[in-house]
């Protein structure tokens, strides 16, 4: 069993395509999920990339959790993380919440 975490990715997101709304796509040429149009999560360079408030991103951070999401212009995008998750569990509960963050804004 891949436990990488482009493979979580992969299991998570056939999981969350039945969900309403929740379609595939590309971000950064990377796989990634969007939900009524806008992307919530993708993977890169072997990490989860994820939207989620500028709190939540800034608190992922500070703990040592997550790494800011530059995508080379030199200023970091201040609601995306880059995360390393344990194990898919993990990957899924991240994912999720990014989810459940963009669909709020969408309505």
């Amino acid at each position: 069993m891949d436990t990488s975490v482009p493979s979580q990715f992969a299991e998570v997101a056939d999981r969350l395509l039945g969900d309403a709304g929740v379609e595939r796509g590309r971000k950064l040429h990377a796989p990634a999920l969007k939900v009524r149009g806008r992307f919530f999560a993708f993977t890169t360079k072997g990490e989860l990339v994820v939207k989620l408030p500028a709190a939540r991103v800034y608190e992922l951070i500070a703990r040592g959790a997550g790494r800011p999401c530059d995508p080379g212009k030199g200023r970091p995008m201040r609601e995306w993380v880059r995360l390393t998750p344990a194990d898919e569990k993990a990957c899924a509960a991240y994912i999720v919440e990014a989810r459940n963050f963009v669909a709020a804004q969408a309505r």
